[in-house]
């Protein structure tokens, strides 16, 4: 799927493909206006915040590098017939906003269609799950400590400035989940600077980074940071352990005076690294992600007119002769040959409009896009849903 956002990040970094990813501190700026407007504004995350009920820890506001009580800016909505539904009380919001805070929308690609489409944009080019956070910080309000992400990252400064200091490692590759707390600093100071509005940058994993407005006066900042979660060598074998249990001996119990039991089961391990490589892993990792969420096709709400392909990652297509298999979220569908036109159109991550298809492959496109769609691995492109590709993705018949 191309993406304007993602080709413009590749421009900005100097990247060709995610190749880069994770390797370097890198930065850069899109000279595109128009195209950071578009991806999200202050008012547009705020007007997200306002009409959906939200909890922490996914919404949160700081003040002074702590924490603000969600009591403060949280209220019951209450219905007259008494139901209770935790709302953003705006007027409170409003004016931690304007003494000075920072908001903070973690996964705004559940509620946004534009931060959707961006995330699985990221993923059928990362080949990695991809999250989004929205940062929207005012006046002078100091943002996080300094820290380092178990993840690597993609910032993009959409509106204003903000103060950012970024350090090297102080232990290599680090993991959520490791031997070592690693909660000493790293000395070494790659960048210090400014973003403004229209800047790239990218953090890789274990690298201490923090930002604020302090000294920064009256006004504004929002940007946007991607998160991207790599698999790791520690991926692998945990999903070895998973796979080990297929296999009765590793099920057995462990007898401390069965020596031959302990060998037995070692070249069983042996063996099961040898069948299983990292690569069957990241295969068999794109392959068991579930199906995305999307609104479900009815005929009783109309006919189906467009579609889009909607799967966390780019379906496989594989050719057999007088038939074509699709693997995607856990999911094989097997249809004929003559199929492979219209497959390759309607699973491109692009919108079609079934009237174009038909006109670019043929009329067996309608039959295609309703057996994809009934597998949930195309979604009926609503007006909201086609609202997070509008300027940013083109569709794929046109």
């Amino acid at each position: 799927m191309e993406h304007r956002l993602i080709s413009a990040i590749e421009t900005a970094l100097g990247w060709n493909g995610a190749g880069e990813l994770g390797k370097n501190f890198a930065r850069g700026s899109i000279d595109d206006p128009g195209l950071i407007s578009r991806v999200l504004t202050p008012n547009r995350l705020l007007d997200m915040v306002m009409r959906r009920s939200m909890n922490r820890p996914q919404f949160r506001v700081f003040q002074e590098s702590k924490e603000v009580h969600p009591a403060v800016y949280f209220t019951d909505s209450v219905s007259p017939r008494g139901q209770s539904i935790p709302m953003v009380n705006m007027h409170s919001l409003g004016r931690l906003l304007g003494e000075g805070a920072t908001v903070i929308l973690d996964q705004a690609n559940v509620f946004d269609p534009t931060m959707e489409v961006a995330c699985r944009a990221l993923q059928w080019w990362s080949h990695e799950r991809v999250q989004v956070n929205a940062y929207l910080t005012t006046n002078e309000a100091s943002g996080f400590p300094l820290h380092w992400d178990d993840h690597d990252v993609v910032i993009v400064q959409l509106a204003g400035e903000k103060g950012w200091e970024v350090r090297g490692t102080s232990r290599s590759v680090p993991l959520y989940r490791d031997a070592d707390p690693n909660d000493t600093p790293s000395e070494e100071i790659i960048w210090s600077g400014v973003m403004k509005a229209g800047d790239v940058m990218h953090i890789p994993r274990g690298h201490w980074h923090q930002a604020t407005r302090n000294g920064h006066g009256s006004g504004k900042s929002l940007h946007v940071t991607f998160g991207i979660t790599k698999r790791t060598g520690a991926s692998w074998l945990t999903r070895l352990a998973d796979w080990c249990r297929e296999q009765e001996i590793f099920r057995h119990d462990l007898d401390r005076r069965d020596g031959a039991a302990f060998h037995a089961l070692t070249e069983a391990a042996t063996q099961l690294v040898a069948e299983r490589s990292p690569a069957d892993f990241l295969a068999a990792y794109e392959q068991a992600m579930p199906l995305p969420r999307q609104v479900p096709f009815l005929d009783v709400f109309g006919s189906l007119d467009a579609v889009v392909c909607t799967t966390h990652f780019l379906p496989r297509i594989e050719e057999n002769g007088e038939t074509v298999d699709v693997l995607a979220s856990g999911k094989k569908l097997t249809l004929l040959a003559k199929a492979l036109p219209s497959l390759r159109l309607l699973l491109s991550g692009r919108p079609v409009p079934l009237d174009r298809a038909v006109s670019a492959v043929g009329s067996e496109a309608v039959e295609v896009a309703e057996i994809l769609v009934k597998e949930e691995l195309c979604a009926v492109l609503t007006p909201e849903l086609f609202s997070g590709y509008t300027g940013l993705v083109t569709n794929a018949a046109s």
